[in-house]
């Protein structure tokens, strides 16, 4: 049975950036696909929460979207929890500073 996804206001703010970005500076086709992955990505999360890799943080897991975004989430009891979409081309210790 698939666990219920809530998303944090975090997660909210840097998916619709990259959102806004695309948008911005690509056609519809790439925003269209960023969203249908990563929808398909999160419905995974939902039926198999450790399908995705583990970070260096309890409970914490990456999910590759693109080859540029990475999103991190926090497998609960009873839920999941999206944490933040993540730009891969950052500084990677930076990655989990405000998702503790």
């Amino acid at each position: 049975m698939a666990k219920e996804i809530r998303w944090t206001t975090e997660a909210e703010v840097t998916y619709q950036k990259i959102i806004t970005y695309l948008e911005e500076n690509w056609t519809d086709k790439e925003v269209s696909n960023f969203i249908n992955t990563a929808n398909t990505v999160i419905f995974f999360i939902a039926e198999n929460p450790l399908m995705y890799r583990q970070s260096n943080k309890k409970n914490i897991h990456e999910a590759l979207i693109t080859k540029h975004n990475l999103l991190l989430y926090r497998v609960k009891p009873n839920h999941i929890e999206l944490l933040t979409f993540w730009d891969t081309r950052q500084n990677p210790k930076k990655k989990l500073k405000r998702s503790k």
